[in-house]
């Protein structure tokens, strides 16, 4: 079966550790929960029959929908071929600059905001995705003078997916998104990323900081009691180790690709949590 592949880049995306999350999957499982679906990689590679993706990123879920209609995901296209056609730093900042004015951009099509969205992943600094506190997009220029903003095979796949399976796709609260989630489901969590300095993760205006890690280990807790798998991804540091403490705690290597300075990207510990399998601790490192 062919399967799909993330059509942004998106900090923290999974595609580079996907054998390594493969590796604590339950065997067996219901529904499947991503509430921070994000590119989706763990999403496509499981490609699961009953699913419930969700991100709080609006204009992600929007391209989600897009490329699930199939005339939205045709129109869609389109205007990707107009953009890279028309690429330009001008024109990057004219696209850009589009949510400053709330009430124009409110009322464009749907298909127009998804092309946007994959447009300026594609053309900006480091495909980073960050917003300001008005919720506007505020990414730099990547200063490349050609862009390929999708590929139309992958984006074919991904639309039979969606359509051939039962695929719910919202976007609210991560806890809201996992309101109907019931003892046998398997819900992942991959959460904007714990730091003990200084992280990113201002994929919406409101941020996502420790009392919101402290309110996601609550979720997880909740989840557990509800007799779900779970699992989820984060930095190894000090608040999430003490969160997690009674689960299973798993440290991998990943590599930070995404980072303003370019020395800080390179190798880091990540942990995968999860609250079934045996309890003892695992550290890829030491085998």
């Amino acid at each position: 079966m062919l399967k799909g592949k993330p059509f942004v880049k998106w900090a923290g995306g999974k595609r580079q550790i996907i054998n390594k999350l493969k590796k604590y999957i339950p065997e067996q499982f219901n529904t499947y929960y991503e509430p921070f679906v994000g590119g989706g990689a763990l999403l496509f590679e499981l490609s699961p029959t009953n699913a419930v993706i969700n991100d709080y990123n609006k204009e992600l879920i929007n391209v989600y929908n897009c490329i699930k209609d199939e005339e939205c995901l045709n129109k869609m296209c389109s205007e990707l071929n107009n953009y890279e056609a028309n690429h330009s730093e001008e024109f990057y900042f004219e696209i850009r600059n589009k949510d400053r004015d709330k009430k124009r951009f409110n009322r464009l099509s749907n298909y127009k905001r998804a092309a946007r969205t994959i447009y300026l992943n594609k053309a900006c600094f480091n495909g980073l995705y960050r917003v300001n506190s008005k919720n506007e997009f505020n990414v730099p220029f990547n200063k490349k003078t050609k862009v390929n903003t999708y590929d139309g095979q992958n984006l074919g796949i991904i639309h039979s997916y969606l359509n051939f399976n039962n695929i719910n796709i919202i976007s609210v609260d991560f806890e809201e998104a996992i309101d109907d989630a019931q003892k046998g489901d398997f819900i992942y969590f991959d959460p904007p990323y714990d730091s003990d300095t200084q992280t990113f993760n201002s994929y919406t205006e409101g941020g996502f900081g420790k009392e919101e890690q402290k309110r996601l280990a609550k979720v997880f807790k909740k989840l557990s009691e509800r007799g779900c798998y779970v699992m989820l991804s984060n930095h190894n540091t000090k608040l999430v180790n003490e969160l997690y403490n009674e689960y299973n705690i798993y440290v991998i290597e990943a590599k930070r690709n995404i980072n303003s300075n370019g020395k800080k990207r390179g190798n880091v510990e990540e942990v995968i949590i999860t609250n079934y399998g045996q309890k003892e601790g695992h550290d890829e490192n030491k085998q």
